[in-house]
C-alpha cells in the first residue's frame, strides 16, 4: 500500500490526535506521514472571533476537506464534535476512535474554591468559556456566576486562567489529559456528563477519507469502536435534526449498558436551549432501540409544553427544581403532605461511618450538633450529599440511583466490617441496613418522625410527583388521580406503594436528585 498522508491542524492537541492515528495505522503495517494544514478556525481564533461561532460549522475542517478532495492528503483527523453533520460530496467518515473521557473539566484557582457550593466554585465566580452550551448549563446550575468569553487552544486558555482575572475556566477533560498538562496549581472539578452534558461526540476522533479509497477504508475495520460509532450517530443525529451547530446550546451524551441478555440499553442525556442565557430543557431517555432515537428526542423537545405540576414536598426558592421548571413556564405547587418532627438524640453510639438516606436525616441529625468525632460519611444521592456539605462535611460514598438495595450492597462492600450509624425516620424501611454483612454493625438512630396532613389537591394538575410512601398514603386519603394525570414516583418504595393502590404507567427518575426529577417531569410533558 502507498504511503498514507494524514492532514491535521497544527495545535498541540490536533498533533496528538494525528500521531495517535499514525501509531494505530503503523501497527497495521502502513507507512504514514503527517502534514500540517492551517484552517479557518485557527486563523479566526487569532482574530479574536467568539469561539461558539466556530465549532461544528466547518471552521476547523474546511481546508482539511479541500486537501482531501485535491488528493494532497489521504486522511483527515478531526475532533468529531467539530465535524459538520453532512460530509462534502466525495468524502466519508471511515471510522471513529475509542472515546476519551467525555466529561467537562472546571479548572478553578485554589483561592476561588468553595467546597460547600455546587461544582466547588465560590459564589459570584468569573468563569471563562465561549461555548454557548457550556454557558447555558453553567448558568442554569449556578445563576450567580459570571461568564466571560475565552478563546484559544487548551494551553492558551490555561495560561489565561493562570495570568488573568478569571476564577475558573470550562474545558473538555480530554484536552489536558491527552496533552499531559501539569494542572497541579489548580483545583480540578470533573463534571459528570450525565449532569453537565457534553457536546455531541465529545472525546471521539473522526477519520475522514475520500469515499472511493476502498483500500484505506478497510484499514479502519478493526480500529473503529462500534459502540462509540453508535453513540456518536445518535448524538450527532440530534445535532443534525436541530440544525444549529455550536451556536445552539446543545449537549447530547449517550452511555451504553448491556442487560443480562447482553442487549444494549442506550441511556441518553440531552440539554437544549434556544439561547445561551435561557434555561435549557433537560431530557433523559433509556431505550434498547437506537434506530429512531434522535428523531424521538427532537420530537419530544419540539412538542414539549408547560404543565401544571404538583409535587409532594415543600420547595425552597434556591432549589433547582422550582427554578428550572419556573423558567420553562411550568406552574409548580410544592407541598409536603407530611410533617417532620425532631426526635432528640439521647445517646450517640460510637461508629466509624454515618450513613444518610435523605436530606431530612441530615437536617435532623446534624441540626442537633452531635459530638460525632472523626467519622466518615455515606449518603444516597447528590442532594443528600449537598445537604451534608452545608454542615461542613463531605461524603466519601455517594450512592446514585433509586435502587436502594443495590446502593446498600455497594456501600456494604466499601465499609466492610466497620460499624455504621444510620440516622433515620421512625418506622422507616431498612433496605440499606439489610445489606450490611453483619447486622450488629448497622446501628439505627431515630432522629425524626412523620405526621400526615392530607388535603385536597386540585385535579387540574397534569403531573403528580410523589416523593415518599407516606406522602402517597396522605394524598390518597382525600384524592384519587384522574385519567389525565401522569404520575412520577421518587424511588422504588414510593413506586411500590402506588402500585399497591392499582396505579399504572408510573415514571421513576434515575435518582433522587432535583435534576433527575426535572428530567422525569419533562419526559411526561407532552
Amino acid at each position: 500500500m502507498k504511503k498514507i498522508i494524514i492532514g491535521t491542524r497544527g495545535s498541540d492537541l490536533a498533533l496528538w490526535q494525528a500521531n495517535y492515528t499514525k501509531e494505530l495505522l503503523e501497527e497495521r503495517g502502513c507507512v504514514v506521514e503527517i502534514k500540517i494544514i492551517q484552517t479557518s478556525g485557527d486563523r479566526t481564533q487569532e482574530w479574536n472571533t467568539s469561539f461558539d461561532k466556530l465549532e461544528g460549522k466547518g471552521f476547523f475542517t474546511k481546508e482539511l476537506e479541500e486537501a482531501l478532495l485535491k488528493k494532497e492528503i489521504d486522511l483527515a483527523v478531526h475532533s468529531h464534535k467539530d465535524v459538520p453533520t453532512e460530509n462534502p460530496e466525495g468524502l466519508i467518515i471511515a471510522g471513529v476512535s475509542k472515546r476519551g473521557n467525555p466529561s467537562e473539566l472546571l479548572l478553578i484557582k485554589k483561592t476561588s474554591v468553595d467546597a460547600d457550593k455546587q461544582f466547588s466554585l465560590k459564589k459570584g465566580a468569573v468563569v471563562g468559556t465561549s461555548s454557548a452550551r457550556r454557558k447555558s448549563q453553567l448558568l442554569a446550575f449556578r445563576p450567580d456566576v459570571e461568564v466571560k468569553d475565552l478563546r484559544g487552544n487548551v494551553p492558551t486558555r490555561v495560561k489565561k486562567l493562570k495570568e488573568g482575572d478569571l476564577d475558573a475556566i470550562l474545558i473538555a477533560v480530554a484536552g489536558p489529559e491527552r496533552l499531559e498538562l501539569d494542572l497541579s496549581e489548580f483545583h480540578e472539578e470533573v463534571l459528570d456528563p450525565k449532569v453537565f452534558v457534553p457536546a455531541p461526540a465529545q472525546g471521539v476522533l473522526a477519520w475522514q477519507i475520500r469515499e472511493d479509497d476502498d483500500e484505506l477504508f478497510s484499514k479502519f475495520d478493526d480500529i473503529t469502536d462500534i459502540d462509540v460509532q453508535t453513540q456518536a450517530r445518535i448524538e450527532r443525529g440530534v445535532l443534525n435534526l436541530m440544525d444549529g451547530g455550536c451556536q445552539l446550546p446543545l449537549g447530547v451524551y449517550v452511555d451504553t449498558e448491556f442487560d443480562h441478555e447482553d442487549r444494549p440499553v442506550f441511556h441518553t442525556y440531552v440539554s437544549i436551549a434556544k439561547k445561551w442565557d435561557e434555561q435549557p430543557v433537560q431530557l433523559y431517555i433509556a431505550t434498547g432501540n437506537s434506530e429512531d432515537l434522535a428523531e424521538r428526542i427532537v420530537n419530544h423537545y419540539t412538542n414539549l409544553k408547560p404543565q401544571k405540576v404538583f409535587i409532594s414536598k415543600d420547595l425552597r426558592e434556591q432549589d433547582y427544581l422550582p427554578r428550572a421548571l419556573g423558567k420553562l413556564k411550568f406552574d409548580v405547587l410544592g407541598k409536603s403532605l407530611i410533617e417532620f418532627k425532631e426526635i432528640k438524640i439521647r445517646l450517640l453510639p460510637v461508629t466509624e461511618w454515618i450513613f444518610f438516606s435523605s436530606k431530612h436525616a441530615v437536617k435532623y441529625f446534624m441540626g442537633q450538633k452531635p459530638a460525632i468525632g472523626k467519622v466518615k460519611f455515606g449518603c444516597i444521592g447528590s442532594s443528600t450529599s449537598a445537604e451534608l456539605r452545608s454542615y461542613g462535611h463531605r461524603a466519601e460514598f455517594i450512592g446514585q440511583g433509586t435502587d436502594t438495595k443495590l446502593i446498600g450492597k455497594q456501600f456494604a462492600s466499601k465499609v466492610g466490617s466497620s460499624k455504621v450509624l444510620f440516622p433515620i425516620a421512625k418506622d422507616s424501611m431498612r433496605t440499606v441496613q439489610w445489606q450490611m454483612p453483619k447486622s450488629d454493625n448497622a446501628i439505627d438512630l431515630n432522629v425524626y418522625f412523620t405526621v400526615k396532613h392530607s388535603i385536597e389537591i386540585d385535579d387540574t394538575y397534569n403531573i403528580l410527583v410523589f416523593t415518599s410512601p407516606s406522602n402517597v398514603e396522605a394524598f390518597f386519603e382525600k384524592n384519587k388521580p384522574k385519567p389525565h394525570q401522569k404520575i412520577v414516583a421518587m424511588g422504588d418504595a414510593t413506586e411500590l406503594s402506588l402500585k399497591k393502590l392499582k396505579m399504572k404507567e408510573i415514571t421513576k427518575p434515575a435518582s433522587f436528585d432535583d435534576l433527575d426529577l426535572v428530567q422525569a417531569i419533562l419526559g411526561r410533558s407532552i
